[in-house]
């Protein structure tokens, strides 16, 4: 169906020609087709001149290594790579109390070479080890050589927050990585003119041919099996997409791994218990007939002030995501959270499947069970963050509720997600006939289309939004 005239949607973010913006990427790994689109922003950095150094904060095994190291291998013919985990060295020579300049010149003595800092970059990685080398972005940003430093880590979101030294607050770039999105998924599965023809059925509101509606549909559902750790998603490919042969233990092991760090950069053993609490709770958190997060599901008699800070470890880690309420849907939609009330998500489908023991041949069968809709909900928050669009949702007295919302140009959007066709959408309707919005998205199983001032957009075309409204570059 076509939009009706007088509602006209901004596409300057979308890509017309799915293969030009494709060729922007040249990051290959685990698979010829593991292409990520965090690689555009790496060369803006690059091509802006931009003397603050880069720090790329992102979850454990979302490939932030693996992309680095391909760009810096593309794009620059000098480069030295410091694992900062087994270079205790390196970090020892910075905790001195010595000029950065002799840090420098002690560095290259240890290992043997002259460096060219004009046009050699040089990548700190797991940065969090060393909070005098995260002291030292504010030198390399300042002094007249032309440095070229980027930094990463697993938990330098976390760390960054807890520094016992001053943060080189406006002296770096900060570079946010998420686990790979469903059309990156899509290019993965080198399904690069699958995903062209659904960003012209998402701008032209026409309804895409059955056969490849249920095509596209059933790499939905394999995504939301493997969900986007790079490992996960190269292991489901080799296997054909076929679920059967997916090795779960893949997930298994990050969430293992996962709960591993929780004894990480915390003031003591009692909070990283709270931090593990808070994470083991998501199952109930997320299955509450309440619809937002109950320090009671924690623990009986648990209150804020007992988790608060162990949630925003996991916040800042990246391992979940917080969705705040609102308390009107006024502009901007910042200005009316509620603080005491939220909804949180996994990072990942996968890992949320394999936390909640989902058998995944329910979810390849397309059948109805108590968290179907649960993880559609969280994959579409997934693929928001990714995109860059904040997490934001409105429930009033009468437990009227709306998914998301965006804060746009054209007004505030609601935004609700359904696993299956549902057209009835009561919450939807009262909201539509209460406030003023130039139209609501729905997006569900069905195919596109627009009527009755509601977009319906497929799970599969999430990412079709996050091109129109994200923030990202």
């Amino acid at each position: 169906m076509e939009t009706p005239e007088n509602v006209e949607f901004h596409h300057q973010k979308t890509h017309k020609n799915v293969q030009l913006y494709l060729s922007k990427y040249k990051f290959l790994s685990y698979t010829k087709n593991m292409i990520r689109k965090i690689y555009n922003d790496l060369l803006y950095w690059k091509k802006s001149g931009s003397k603050k150094p880069l720090l790329v904060i992102g979850a454990r095994q979302i490939g932030k290594t693996f992309i680095i190291e391909e760009f810096i291998q593309n794009e620059f013919s000098e480069s030295i790579t410091f694992n900062l985990f087994n270079r205790p060295d390196i970090c020892a020579i910075f905790a001195e109390n010595i000029p950065v300049p002799e840090k420098l010149l002690k560095m290259e003595l240890l290992i043997g070479k002259k460096i060219d800092f004009e046009n050699t970059l040089i990548f700190f990685d797991e940065v969090q080890h060393s909070e005098d080398i995260i002291a030292a972005l504010k030198y390399f940003a300042e002094d007249s050589t032309n440095y070229k430093i980027i930094c990463a880590g697993s938990l330098l979101g976390v760390k960054i927050n807890r520094l016992s030294k001053p943060f080189p607050v406006g002296k770096v770039e900060m570079l946010k990585m998420y686990p790979m999105d469903f059309e990156e998924f899509l290019w993965a599965n080198d399904e690069t003119g699958l995903t062209e023809e659904i960003s012209i059925c998402y701008e032209k509101n026409k309804n895409m041919s059955e056969p490849l509606h249920e095509k596209c549909l059933k790499l939905y559902r394999t995504f939301l099996c493997s969900g986007g750790m790079p490992e996960a998603v190269a292991d489901i490919i080799k296997n054909n997409n076929d679920v059967l042969l997916f090795n779960s233990s893949i997930l298994s092991n990050i969430r293992i791994a996962y709960l591993a760090d929780m004894t990480k950069y915390v003031i003591s053993k009692a909070e990283s218990i709270k931090i593990e609490a808070v994470y083991n709770s998501i199952p109930t958190q997320l299955g509450n007939k309440s619809n937002k997060f109950q320090y009671s599901e924690i623990k009986k008699g648990a209150r804020s002030r007992d988790y608060s800070t162990a949630l925003e470890w996991l916040v800042s880690s990246g391992m979940i995501y917080l969705c705040d309420a609102v308390t009107a849907l006024q502009m901007p939609l910042k200005g009316y959270i509620r603080n005491d009330f939220f909804k949180i998500f996994l990072n990942d489908t996968g890992i949320l499947c394999n936390h909640l023991g989902i058998r995944l041949s329910e979810i390849m069968l397309d059948n109805d069970f108590y968290y179907k809709g649960i993880i559609t909900e969280n994959y579409a928050a997934a693929q928001f963050v990714s995109g860059g669009i904040p997490l934001y949702y409105w429930r009033n007295e009468n437990s009227q509720e709306l998914d998301f919302l965006l804060d746009t140009q054209d007004g505030i959007i609601p935004i609700e997600v359904k696993s299956g066709k549902n057209k009835v959408s009561p919450s939807l309707s009262y909201y539509c006939s209460m406030y003023k919005s130039p139209y609501a998205i729905k997006i569900r199983k069905g195919n596109f289309g627009f009527t009755d001032k509601i977009r319906n957009v497929p799970l599969y075309a999430v990412f079709c939004c996050t091109r129109q409204y994200g923030q990202a570059k």
